[in-house]
């Protein structure tokens, strides 16, 4: 009879955890796994030039890397496109850990008031009181032929003619993108850095590690939670940006959100959805490889 009762009261616990996740769970199959569902039974539609066709096929995919087998051993379009988006996707993200590892650091060991560190995290959220489309075409008349920066350098007689490859590039693109999700890394690696134990930090130095040894032995360590999790952000958001790769390129450079973008103006809805699954796959392989180096539920 007494061991009944701890088993009922673990029962009760376990009961009442459900019923409280249950809305959210809802909430959570109703407008993404439901979405997502839609998404793939889509793709495997047929479609032609003015209608869906419900009903099994695999053209979608097969359209998406026809001619593949034919051009081996080069790549297909949509293996360059990959390749061009997973480039793109590299720069920005090592860029955006830099700049926002190095923000955080500043914020976490350097701001030794709660009130300040607070304050200077908070004035990171400004660029997000405008819209991203007015930040990013911000960029044009500084970048521009006859921009800001051409002029300047023009007339400091550093530059004979108007640099051409400031605007509507991949130097562009990227400039825009960590410019946009830098945010995005600062805030989980500034979340770990301040919850390491500063002890740590002063164990380190007494014990003869310099500045550069503690860095690397100590701090980015237990900072990898953050590094993970900000690398998470920005790889998911920048894997399927299509306007600021549009805009700030452009329209020259393709990447796997333009694919999606342009089957979706050609009505080619089950194409782009079947697109949308392979970018979802590939996105989430990276996530997955990332996901190993720490577990990332114990930080949520």
């Amino acid at each position: 009879m007494a061991a009944a009762k701890p088993r009922l009261a673990r029962w009760s616990d376990q009961t009442t955890a459900w019923l409280q996740a249950l809305p959210l769970s809802f909430v959570f199959a109703l407008f993404f796994l439901l979405p997502l569902a839609l998404v793939v039974m889509v793709s495997f539609w047929d479609y032609n030039d003015y209608e869906m066709i419900p009903g099994f096929s695999g053209r979608g995919y097969t359209d998406s890397f026809e001619g593949c087998l034919a051009e081996l051993p080069n790549l297909c379009t949509i293996l360059k496109t990959y390749a061009k988006t997973l480039k793109l996707c590299f720069l920005v993200w090592l860029l955006t850990l830099l700049i926002g590892f190095t923000v955080a650091y500043f914020l976490a060991f350097h701001i030794r008031s709660k009130t300040w560190q607070i304050a200077l995290s908070l004035l990171c959220t400004i660029p997000f009181w405008t819209s991203n489309v007015i930040r990013m075409i911000a960029w044009i008349p500084l970048l521009g032929r006859n921009g800001l920066v051409n002029q300047g350098l023009l007339g400091l007689n550093i530059i004979d003619a108007p640099i051409e490859w400031l605007l509507f590039s991949e130097f562009s693109v990227v400039l825009a993108l960590v410019h946009l999700f830098t945010f995005f890394m600062v805030v989980p690696i500034f979340n770990s850095m301040v919850r390491i134990d500063k002890a740590l930090i002063e164990a380190a130095y007494d014990a003869g590690a310099s500045g550069w040894q503690t860095l690397v032995n100590v701090i980015i360590p237990l900072s990898k939670p953050g590094i993970v999790i900000g690398s998470i952000f920005v790889i998911t958001i920048v894997m399927g940006d299509f306007i600021t790769i549009g805009v700030m390129g452009g329209q020259q450079i393709a990447s796997a959100g333009k694919i999606i973008e342009t089957r979706l103006n050609a009505l080619q809805f089950p194409a782009a959805a079947a697109n949308a699954v392979i970018l979802l796959g590939v996105t989430l392989l990276i996530i997955a490889a990332l996901s190993k180096l720490v577990d990332v539920r114990k930080e949520l």
